[in-house]
């Protein structure tokens, strides 16, 4: 049954939709004042003739909701109560004269040097104009591409739609005549350029995790694992074929099930290019945005690979999304699958428009290919100057063989024909047509809460940390330097004595080696966890898809297993060859000390990482700290100077030394007793001197206090340092 309606109506209509508890996906027309001034009740309008994005026999039914726009805020409250989610508001972009600057450094530093000499006033700000007046608009099941050579700002126009880049910049950009806000960021998908996925992780697991974490808490684990299970068929992530072949002949035909290998990256084998292309726009519509921008999503992608992804793009735009995308130089058959074509030369605009007219337009302007060319390579060549088999107008032609800079003076003639010809339309049709109705000004205002309970996240954080790291954590090579290292030590200490001074400053010296084995392996095995996981954090951090206090938590326990783990059978090894105190007491104390400064140590690294976020930087740093540790652990120099005592003070190892000593010796514990002197007590020992064997054990509570200190500071430069990142 079709309701016919006028073209004012349809006018008006404005779609969204939304997914309710039972997994069902319906979509809710808003009707204008105008259509509803004789409607009391809501309609519900099923459509016979709807074309489905989805090409399953198991699509959605799609249910029309007549509401007015009056009670649009009321009933997307009532949605929420009632189970239901609104997944795919629509969404309109529009961005006018959007400027962007950079500080320029060497620029500033010229300025500087000129002021001192000349007295001079040149480029008085020292910035650098990246983006200089972009004009234009899209809406939903549109593609829009943003061209242009490399360096002319289509990435920064990308980032500054997605809100990520917000300093600096200039003119109006509006989303359904909305400024940006925290609101509208959990409608934005954002793919960039790089496959920022987590490498061991497989597809299924990527997915299910996101799935789990940015799904709203009201649909069931089933009905997420049944989109899930959807989106990996709708992208083609289901397997794919290698074959191994000799010269002549096929050898082996092998079909993997892709989503049950990892995703890979770097230096660890996994999926192709292209599944991970895929898998990262799988990662973003998960959740159903309104607005998916992309990063050059076709780069390192054979021609066939390329065009199959814009066709999935397609089918995205058309589920009811606004789709834009920068790409460099796509081939003739992508060029022609994009709605509207942004050309960016020298962050000025060139042409902006359908993609299919802007041959049209050039050639209104007498700009023509001389020979049969790509629309791609014509407009990348128009927008760098390159004008070589290309007939240009008469007035160009005398600046092309008299003027050296010809091709400056081609992209100038260029944008400013657009400043002339397109934009003052493009502006004036913004302002007359692109007026978002007042209902979805307010549904874009909708601050979307936390989908999962803190609770809830630490949960699903902590199982795909451990299983994202458990290969680092079971690795056998560390098992064996564990275990090599304990059995060498306790070969080396074989059943050692404190009978002699000599003797126990060789089992005293031991002990100040086990401290130094686990603080460093501890510190420099935490060091580089959030250098190398920063690009992970910042794109989901970016996203909302979960607190930092989560993470970070989830991150700290999780590597607490290692650093639990290892220490402990090492000790089981070392503490009975080497022939330490036989009593349970001293060595469940001594075990537990060790572990305390293993984990201490964890925090140190993790602490020295966060508050640099750069691998180089954190290895250096954690080297510096580490010796300054070691010099200052009371084994190498016990009586240190009044003016540099101050030292020890912040070394965790001269607490953990200490302590370490305190609970497997006793201060009346007697020894060296076939010396001409007699028996004398540990205490008296120059091993002991600057530590009381009975004074108490105060170093256990500053360890602890060491040890949530340096994790308190390490989120709060967690917090500071992923809140500047930009991906």
């Amino acid at each position: 049954m079709e309701i016919k309606r006028s073209a004012e109506e349809l006018e008006d209509n404005h779609v969204m939709q939304i997914s309710g508890s039972n997994g069902i996906v319906h979509n809710m027309e808003f009707m204008s004042q105008a259509y509803l001034r004789n409607q009391y009740s809501s309609e519900i309008d099923i459509h016979e003739e709807f074309v489905s994005p989805y090409p399953h026999e198991d699509a959605p039914l799609p249910i029309f909701l007549k509401v007015p726009p009056s009670l649009s805020l009321f009933v997307f409250c009532l949605l929420s109560i009632t189970g239901y989610e609104i997944h795919s508001l629509v969404l309109n972009l529009q961005f006018e004269d959007v400027e962007y600057k950079v500080r320029n450094i060497q620029a500033s530093l010229k300025t500087m040097v000129s002021k001192v000499v000349t007295h001079t006033n040149s480029d008085p700000d020292g910035y650098k104009h990246i983006l200089k007046g972009i004009t234009g608009s899209t809406g939903p099941g549109e593609i829009l591409a943003l061209m242009g050579p490399s360096g002319s700002g289509k990435t920064t126009l990308l980032k500054i739609m997605g809100g990520r880049l917000t300093d600096n910049v200039k003119g109006k950009l509006t989303y359904n005549d909305i400024p940006y806000s925290p609101s509208v960021k959990r409608r934005i998908g954002f793919v960039t350029q790089d496959d920022v996925l987590l490498p061991q992780l497989t597809v299924e697991e990527t997915l299910a995790f996101a799935a789990f974490l940015r799904l709203p808490s009201n649909m069931s684990k089933e009905q997420k694992y049944a989109k899930v299970e959807m989106i990996i068929k709708e992208l083609g992530l289901e397997r794919y074929i290698s074959c191994k072949h000799s010269k002549y002949f096929l050898l082996e035909t092998t079909i993997t099930r892709c989503r049950h290998t990892r995703v890979g990256g770097g230096f660890v084998k996994g999926i192709s290019g292209g599944e991970r292309k895929r898998t990262s726009i799988a990662y973003e519509i998960l959740v159903d945005p309104s607005l998916l921008l992309l990063d050059e999503p076709t780069s390192g992608l054979d021609s066939t690979s390329a065009t199959k992804l814009l066709h999935i793009l397609q089918g995205v735009a058309k589920a009811g999304r606004t789709v834009i995308t920068t790409i460099h130089q796509p081939s003739s058959r992508m060029f022609h699958m994009f709605d509207k074509l942004l050309l960016i030369s020298e962050g000025h605009p060139a042409y902006y428009g359908k993609a299919r007219e802007a041959m049209e337009y050039f050639s209104s302007l007498r700009i023509l290919p001389e020979i049969a060319m790509n629309p791609a390579e014509f407009l990348l060549d128009l927008a760098t100057g390159q004008v070589s088999d290309i007939s240009l107008p008469e007035e160009l032609l005398a600046t092309k063989t008299t003027q050296p800079d010809s091709e400056n003076v081609i992209v100038k003639y260029l944008q400013l024909r657009y400043k002339t010809d397109l934009e003052p339309k493009e502006k004036e049709e913004n302002h007359r047509n692109r007026k978002a109705p007042e209902h979805l000004q307010i549904a874009i205002q909708v601050k979307k809460d936390w989908t999962l309970s803190w609770w809830d996240q630490f949960m699903i954080i902590f199982r795909r940390t451990f299983r994202e790291r458990r290969r680092d954590y079971f690795d056998m090579l560390r098992l064996v330097q564990s275990l090599g290292v304990a059995v060498v030590l306790g070969l080396l200490w074989w059943k050692s004595k404190t009978d002699t001074e000599a003797h126990l400053r060789d089992q005293v010296g031991l002990m100040f080696y086990i401290c130094i084995f686990w603080t460093s392996s501890s510190l420099f095995g935490a060091v580089y966890v959030f250098p190398f996981e920063k690009i992970y954090l910042v794109k989901e951090r970016k996203a909302d898809m979960y607190r930092l206090s989560v993470y970070y938590v989830c991150s700290t326990l999780c590597d607490m297993v290692a650093h639990v783990l290892y220490p402990t059978f090492f000790m089981i090894i070392v503490y009975f060859m080497a022939g330490f105190s036989r009593t349970v007491p001293c060595f469940v104390f001594t075990v537990l000390t060790i572990l305390l400064i293993a984990i201490t140590s964890q925090g140190a690294g993790e602490f020295l990482g966060a508050s640099v976020l750069s691998i180089k930087r954190a290895g250096m740093i954690a080297s510096l700290v580490l010796m300054m540790f070691l010099l200052t652990g009371g084994y190498y120099v016990q009586h240190i100077p009044k003016f540099m005592q101050w030292l020890k003070y912040l070394s965790f190892m001269h607490y953990g030394f200490r302590l370490l000593l305190k609970v497997q010796y006793s201060a009346d514990q007697v020894f060296d007793c076939a010396s001409k002197g007699g028996c004398r007590t540990l205490q008296s020992s120059s091993s002991f001197d600057t530590v009381n064997l009975n004074g108490g054990l105060e170093e256990l509570w500053v360890l602890l206090g060491m040890a949530f200190g340096y994790r308190l500071c390490t989120y709060f430069c967690l917090r500071k340092k992923i809140s500047i990142c930009h991906l």
